[in-house]
């Protein structure tokens, strides 16, 4: 080689990345390989990659084809120190400018006398290794051991044929026996002999009982090429080992060295397998590869699932929808979530595209039902989210629409069917894809919702309803019946039964049309209308008892209006003219039909005879004195003649034991109209009887002439009476002897004094007003 294809060769093999996988003690470089992978981006290539070895005798030159056709940097032996062992253990680099991309593997040379009695056990070993996981195997042999019984291929032919039976389904590997400083004997003739005696070692090899009849093609592709020397025609074995470089670009691809391999693993689990591979050789137990297949697959995709559930629990867009979700609904929350899903599958599908099958989709689906397992709680929060905005959208609709006078039965029928509509419409922008989650639960608690609500508000509204004509009725009803039972005239509780019939009528009328719109059964319907009827009797009923609860009052009030003022209702005035007895009765008649009225609740015609019984009994009980001679007292008894006792608010006792009470409670007011008749009498005679102003005129007949005769005793006489008329009216002299003699010269000997100096103080005024 000379110097300019010294440094060419060089520049190429910089990338070939060459690494110790396993060394001479058997230990695989775990961490290295991992490196290796991704400086060469193995994990990227899917099954677009080859794997490529080669094994022989040691020293056979295998390093140095290697770096010859494929760029790499693997160690050579140095011919001027001697064979010895340049390679330990399996290296690996990757073949630079091949593509798609290749890996070649360098395995340890056989027969080797370095290893002694080991050589054997690493040999299988590693002939095992590079069956299990290379889809192309090149065996490097000498051409003078071709058709010789002791050849040094042939032990090495052995292993691995040997290895074969212990891959219970072997992929099928193209083997090319690269025939090395091959001889004038023309290739035509070396191939039949070798392939002969491939066939001989291979039908020597003992084989399972499942293989006994395989034919060797079942297991390998067989190519054959020659190599001349290397150190004898350097320039013919460069150009040879570069027309079989030639045959590894797409050697995957159909008619390829290895177009029809099988059983290939993904790149990206290429390192996991080989390690798990080594792993059961060094262990020395079968390998079994179509269930490592599986296996690898199931740990490389549950690592690509893991690492996606990872990514999507950790992605940014998920954990702003995951926070957002808990407070408030996340507008296209179904479209964003299910695209998130779908890159995360597509990412795991892409990674795992090109594992088993089966396991492939076993753990997609478990990637499917984690992550669906995530995303089921935001889900779940933002289905109640729409439910609490529907609900909250319905009450504000359907109040508005009563509010505008809507029906409430329509109101509610076409608020609910929109609500309904709205919901449903989120539920589809809600809806991730990837699930098949049902919300006919949630929907139904939305309809839930929805019927709770309208109950609550038509009972409440029903309620109100009913309030507000029970209000109406009770207005109506109260004054007029109060007015009435105080008035307690002869028509009184007919009057009643004619104002709450009429009163009744029209409130019940007002309120069947108010319930029209609720489109209530017509039993419902009638049960609120009966239930008002009965407030309304219940009313007047309530009004009567609390009239009677004070009829002791009222009678008072009664027999005072009427005792103390006249027909006009003018205050009246005991001149003495008045017949007390006759204002007395009427007065306590009247008292006594006010209680008579108040006795007992008549809103049925009963034909009872309670006034009539009680004036008997109370207003002249004389005559009640003398029919009742003979015959039981009619007020002896705790119930009305013709009245049930529910409607009796007064028995005929405690009528008897109130008008007691009244006529004690009224004595004194008639005492005093009796004591002020008799004062008034009195004060209207202060003149002296007439005799004795005749007497006054008979004695003073001469001290009258003597006036007569004297005119200045005239006028002392007359501005004497023009003083004392003066006194009379200021002090109201007629006005206090009302009250009597003694109280009147009481009252005016207090004043007199005081009025005198008015006087002349008015007449000094006027005197001072003239000058």
């Amino acid at each position: 080689m000379n110097y300019d294809e010294h440094v060419l060769f060089s520049a190429k093999s910089v990338d070939c990345c060459s690494t110790h996988l396993i060394d001479g003690d058997g230990t695989m470089n775990v961490v290295g390989l991992e490196k290796f992978m991704k400086e060469v981006k193995l994990s990227e290539c899917g099954l677009s990659y080859a794997i490529v070895s080669i094994m022989g005798p040691q020293s056979s030159g295998k390093s140095t084809l290697l770096n010859h056709l494929f760029h790499t940097n693997f160690q050579e032996m140095d011919a001027f120190k001697g064979r010895s062992q340049t390679t330990k253990g399996i290296w690996m680099a990757r073949c630079t400018g091949i593509e798609p991309c290749t890996v070649v593997m360098d395995l340890e040379g056989t027969d080797g006398r370095e290893r002694g009695e080991d050589d054997t056990a690493f040999e299988k070993q590693s002939a095992l290794f590079a069956l299990a996981v290379s889809d192309i195997v090149l065996i490097n042999m000498w051409c003078h051991d071709i058709g010789r019984e002791h050849a040094a291929n042939k032990p090495l032919l052995k292993t691995v044929f040997q290895v074969m039976t212990r891959l219970f389904s072997p992929r099928k590997t193209t083997m090319i026996f690269v025939i090395r400083d091959k001889t004038r004997t023309p290739l035509e003739n070396l191939e039949p002999v070798l392939r002969e005696d491939i066939q001989k070692i291979w039908d020597s090899v003992p084989k399972p009982e499942a293989h006994k009849e395989t034919p060797l093609s079942a297991f390998f592709n067989i190519e054959v090429v020659a190599l001349s020397s290397f150190e004898e025609k350097e320039d013919q074995f460069k150009e040879q080992a570069a027309n079989l470089r030639n045959r590894f670009q797409q050697s995957i691809a159909p008619g390829g060295l290895a177009g029809d391999r099988q059983g290939v693993v993904p790149a990206s689990g290429f390192s996991f397998s080989a390690e798990q591979i080594w792993k059961v050789i060094k262990e020395n137990r079968d390998l079994d590869l179509p269930a490592h297949k599986v296996m690898v697959a199931t740990v490389r995709c549950e690592e690509i699932a893991n690492e996606k559930y990872s990514a999507f629990s950790k992605n940014k867009d998920w954990c702003e929808v995951e926070d957002a979700v808990q407070s408030q609904l996340v507008p296209d929350f179904g479209n964003k979530i299910s695209l998130m899903l779908d890159t995360c599958f597509v990412g795991y599908d892409d990674e795992a595209a090109f594992f088993e099958e089966g396991v492939r989709s076993a753990k997609r689906k478990q990637l499917k039902e984690k992550l669906l397992l995530l995303v089921e709680p935001a889900y779940q929060s933002t289905l109640q989210h729409m439910r609490s905005e529907t609900l909250e959208k319905f009450v504000k609709a359907f109040e508005d629409a009563l509010n505008k006078g809507q029906g409430f039965q329509v109101a509610s029928r076409d608020c609910t069917v929109s609500a309904m509509k709205l919901f449903d419409e989120q539920c589809k922008g809600a809806i991730i894809k990837q699930a098949d989650w049902d919300t006919s639960k949630i929907r139904a608690k939305v309809a839930q919702d929805i019927d709770s609500h309208i109950s609550d508000v038509r009972t409440s509204k029903l309620s109100d309803l009913t309030t507000l004509y029970e209000s109406n009725l009770k207005n109506a009803l109260h004054g007029p019946v109060e007015a009435l039972l105080e008035g307690a005239a002869d028509d009184t509780w007919s009057a009643i039964r004619k104002l709450l019939r009429s009163e009744t009528k029209t409130s019940l009328s007002k309120f069947s049309k108010a319930l029209a719109g609720f489109e209530m059964d017509e039993d419902a319907k009638n049960n609120l209308i009966s239930r008002l009827e009965s407030y309304a009797t219940e009313a007047v009923e309530g009004k009567a008892k609390e009239e009677a609860g004070k009829v002791l009052h009222n009678m008072k009030e009664r027999f005072t209006t009427i005792f103390n003022h006249d027909n006009d209702l003018m205050p009246r005035t005991w001149t003495g003219k008045e017949d007390i007895r006759a204002i007395n009765k009427a007065a306590r008649t009247s008292a006594l039909k006010l209680l008579s009225v108040l006795a007992a609740i008549r809103l049925e015609d009963y034909a009872d005879k309670i006034q009539t019984v009680l004036i008997q009994a109370l207003a002249e009980p004389s005559v009640a004195a003398d029919k009742s001679s003979n015959l039981q007292n009619p007020l002896a008894t705790s119930k009305w003649e013709k009245i049930p006792d529910s409607k009796t608010l007064i028995t005929p006792v405690q009528c008897k034991t109130l008008w007691n009470q009244f006529q004690k409670e009224t004595e004194y007011a008639v005492s005093q109209a009796i004591t002020a008749q008799k004062a008034n009498k009195q004060n209207s005679s202060w003149l002296p009887p007439p005799w004795a102003i005749l007497a006054l005129f008979v004695l003073g007949f001469d001290e009258f002439m003597t006036l007569l005769r004297n005119p200045l005793y005239v006028l002392f006489i007359f501005v004497g009476f023009l003083l004392f008329k003066a006194l009379w009216v200021q002090l109201g002299i007629a006005a206090e002897f009302q009250n009597g003699m003694l109280a009147g010269l009481f009252s005016i000997s207090t004043r007199l004094l005081p009025a005198i100096m008015n006087i002349l103080r008015k007449l000094a005024e006027l005197g001072n007003r003239r000058n």
